[in-house]
C-alpha cells in the first residue's frame, strides 16, 4: 500500500515523495503507528495520518479518511461519495474550519485517485434502439385500437417485474430506509408536495398536508414487512422503457437504489394506464381500453408472483406516483378534471387497507 500512497502523493503535490510514517488516528487524538502489512485498512472508514517528505526536504502531514457504511443513509458507495464530495466543496468556505486538500477514491486495485478538480460528474451509456413505451400509450390516447401486441407488451412488462422482484435481500434496515425515502426524499412525497404552487384550483394546502400525514402513517404500518425487500428498477414508467419489435425491450434510468419495495415499480407503471385513460376523456371518466390494460398488468403480475400482499402495501406508492402525474410542474397542460380525479385516487387509496384493482373507477370518481 505504501507504493500506491506514494504514487498518489507525488501526483497530488507534483514532487518526489518519501513516506516517513503512517498512523491510524483514534478517538481523543490518540494514534497508532501502522506498518506496511497493516495498511489494508485504507478505505474502511478509518482516518490515517500520513507524514511524508517532499523532494525539497520539506516534511508535511495529511489526514486521509473514508466513511464507514451504516444504516443512517450511508449504505451505498454513492451515499458516501456524495458526502465526501460535499465536504471537499464546503470545508474551505467556513472560517476556522480545517482545510480540505483533495477528494478522491480508491480503485479496485487499491490505488488512490484524485477527483479534486471535478466540477460535474457524468455517466456514459450505450445507445439503445427503439421507441419509448409512451408512444404506444399516446397512440391509444389519441384513439388508436388496442392490438394484440399492446396486450403482449403489458404482459411482458409485468413478467419482467415479476422476474426481478423474485430476487430478495435480507436487510431490514435498508427496507426501512426505502420506506423513509418514499415519504421524505426530495424526489418523493415530501419533495412533490412542496413543489405544488399555492392557491391551486384542484388541491389545497390542507389536502397536501393530509396526504403527507396519511403517507407517513403507512410508513409506520409497513415497517415490519422487511422480508419484502427485493431487486427493483425504481422508476419503471413508460418513458424509461424502449421497445423494438414485439416484446423486445430495454429499460433506462434505474433510480434511487438497487433494492426496495416491489410496489414501487408496479405502481409506477400502473398509474400511467390510469393517467392516459383520463387524458383520453379529458378527465371525465376512465377510458375502458386503458382500464383493461391496467387490470391485465396487475392480474398478470399477481399470477406470476402470487404476491397478493402487494395489495396491502401499494397504497403510499400510489400516492407518490399520483402526485407525480397530477403535478402542474411535470404536466402543466392537463385539465382540472384530470387532476381532481387523480387526487381522488390518492386520497381514496390511502384509506384502503387492501387495494381492489377491480374497483379503480370508484377510487377515481369518489370525492372525499
Amino acid at each position: 500500500m505504501n507504493e500506491e500512497l506514494k504514487e498518489y502523493l507525488e501526483q497530488k503535490f507534483g514532487t518526489p515523495v518519501r513516506i516517513r510514517s503512517v498512523k491510524e488516528l483514534g478517538l481523543g487524538g490518540t494514534s497508532k503507528l501502522i506498518g506496511e502489512h497493516e495498511l489494508k485498512g485504507f478505505g474502511y472508514g478509518k482516518p490515517y495520518l500520513v507524514e511524508f517528505e517532499t523532494g525539497g526536504g520539506k516534511v508535511q502531514e495529511v489526514v486521509i479518511s473514508t466513511m464507514k457504511g451504516d444504516s443512517f443513509g450511508h449504505e451505498h458507495f454513492s451515499d458516501r461519495a456524495h458526502i465526501l464530495l460535499w465536504q471537499y466543496q464546503a470545508f474551505n468556505k467556513l472560517p476556522k474550519h480545517v482545510r480540505a486538500l483533495d477528494v478522491g477514491y480508491f480503485t479496485k486495485d487499491r490505488r488512490l485517485k484524485s477527483a479534486g478538480d471535478a466540477e460535474e460528474y457524468f455517466i456514459a451509456c450505450e445507445k439503445v434502439e427503439g421507441a419509448e413505451y409512451v408512444h404506444d400509450l399516446t397512440r391509444l390516447k389519441e384513439g388508436g385500437r388496442v392490438r394484440d401486441v399492446d396486450r403482449e407488451r403489458v404482459s411482458a412488462l409485468a413478467s419482467y417485474l415479476a422476474d426481478i422482484h423474485a430476487v430478495k435481500k435480507d436487510d431490514p434496515a435498508l427496507y426501512v430506509r426505502r420506506l423513509r425515502e418514499l415519504v421524505g426524499h426530495s424526489e418523493c412525497i415530501f419533495g412533490l408536495t412542496d413543489s405544488y404552487p399555492p392557491g391551486s384550483a384542484f388541491i389545497t394546502r390542507e389536502d397536501l398536508m393530509a396526504i403527507e400525514k396519511k403517507s407517513n402513517d403507512w410508513r409506520w404500518k409497513l415497517k415490519e414487512r422487511t422480508k419484502r425487500l427485493c431487486m427493483v428498477h425504481g422508476d419503471f414508467h413508460p418513458w424509461n422503457v424502449m421497445f423494438r419489435e414485439g416484446v423486445d425491450f430495454t429499460v433506462l434510468d434505474r433510480s434511487r437504489g438497487e433494492w426496495g419495495e416491489a410496489a414501487d415499480d408496479v405502481s409506477s407503471m400502473m398509474i400511467n394506464y390510469l393517467f392516459f385513460g383520463l387524458l383520453k376523456t379529458d378527465g371525465k371518466e376512465l377510458d375502458e381500453d386503458f382500464k383493461g390494460l391496467f387490470e391485465l398488468f396487475i392480474a398478470e403480475y399477481l399470477k406470476q408472483t402470487g404476491d397478493y400482499e402487494l395489495l396491502e402495501v401499494i397504497q403510499p406508492f400510489y400516492a407518490f406516483r399520483g402526485l407525480v402525474v397530477a403535478s402542474p410542474i411535470w404536466y402543466p397542460n392537463i385539465s382540472l378534471d384530470t387532476r381532481r380525479k387523480l387526487f381522488n385516487f390518492i386520497r381514496n387509496v390511502l384509506e384502503e387497507d387492501e387495494f381492489d384493482y377491480k374497483k379503480v373507477d370508484g377510487y377515481l370518481l369518489k370525492d372525499r
